[in-house]
């Protein structure tokens, strides 16, 4: 059986990490570098940086965030937002990335997939498909952050994206995103049966339950979790002492001040607790048995 791979998303915004609900209403939490390394530290397996406003002023502002990154941690990077052109994927690979993410450049020009497939290789290329559940119970593909419907099926864009190319998919759920209540297995599910590549879940851990569930009944080949992880690291890095960030910074104050607000649905854990846990629920997980002996 391979390996499960435990992947945390972090969402930036200039200078921050942010985090929201439904892609939505984003609070800053602190400072990336400090998270990175926190994850890394405690048994990541890769990491996911998402500029979340980059689609929506035409650029990505990661690159040298990412460079310095790269020479601090030693675990794969996939860098997504406002990539559009080769242009723009060779340079965030040249800064230290080891994959990109495209989501509204692929929909916008499904060829720019197939392209960086022959140019940097399948296994660089990961298609990030944002989907919402309609009345009728179809899922749709949103772009821009979740912000503009796009018409497509979800599942029939899966299998499009495998034809072109890519070498992952990674499926989040808009309407479970930084709510808690758990992954949707259905949809994650039913991704993994439309595409033969992998499949990373994203979207609506609240605990390692659910990641456990999507993993075991949604077939998923890796896990993205964002809010479990972050709590876990303002609670164990003493409330992020000296950060000065700007915008909405009253809710990590909150946070900082043992006030659960907006985490009420969500159980903190450690990447190295939640892997101990799927161990023993069967789940084939790579532990760093070294580094572990010592926590």
């Amino acid at each position: 059986m391979a390996f499960v791979r435990i992947i945390p998303r972090i969402d930036i915004k200039g200078p921050n990490l942010v985090k929201g609900i439904h892609l939505e209403g984003l609070r800053v939490l602190g400072r990336p570098d400090v998270f990175a390394r926190y994850f890394c530290e405690s048994g990541a397996d890769e990491l996911i940086y998402m500029d979340v406003v980059a689609s929506l002023y035409g650029r990505n502002s990661l690159k040298d965030f990412i460079a310095q990154t790269s020479r601090e941690i030693f675990v794969p990077l996939t860098v997504g937002g406002g990539l559009r052109s080769l242009d723009d994927i060779r340079d965030v690979l040249r800064a230290g990335a080891d994959k990109v993410s495209l989501n509204t450049a692929a929909i916008n020009n499904p060829d720019l997939v197939a392209q960086a497939a022959r140019h940097f290789g399948s296994s660089t290329v990961l298609v990030s498909i944002e989907a919402a559940r309609q009345p009728d119970g179809s899922y749709e593909a949103y772009t821009d952050n979740g912000r503009m419907e796009s018409g497509r099926d979800v599942f029939q864009w899966a299998r499009e994206v495998e034809r072109l190319g890519a070498g992952e998919i990674m499926i989040t759920s808009i309407d479970r995103e930084g709510t808690g209540s758990g992954y949707d297995v259905e949809l994650t599910r039913r991704i993994s049966e439309s595409a033969a590549i992998p499949v990373i879940a994203c979207g609506g851990a609240g605990q390692p339950a659910d990641i456990a569930q999507v993993i075991k009944s949604g077939k998923a080949d890796a896990v993205s979790a964002a809010s479990v992880f972050h709590y876990d690291c303002i609670r164990q890095n003493g409330s992020l002492k000296g950060f000065t960030g700007e915008g909405n910074v009253e809710y990590l104050q909150q946070v900082a001040a043992g006030d659960r607000a907006g985490f009420s649905m969500v159980e903190a854990t450690s990447i190295r607790a939640l892997k101990r846990e799927l161990l023993a629920n069967g789940i084939n997980c790579r532990m760093d048995t070294e580094a572990y002996a010592k926590h």
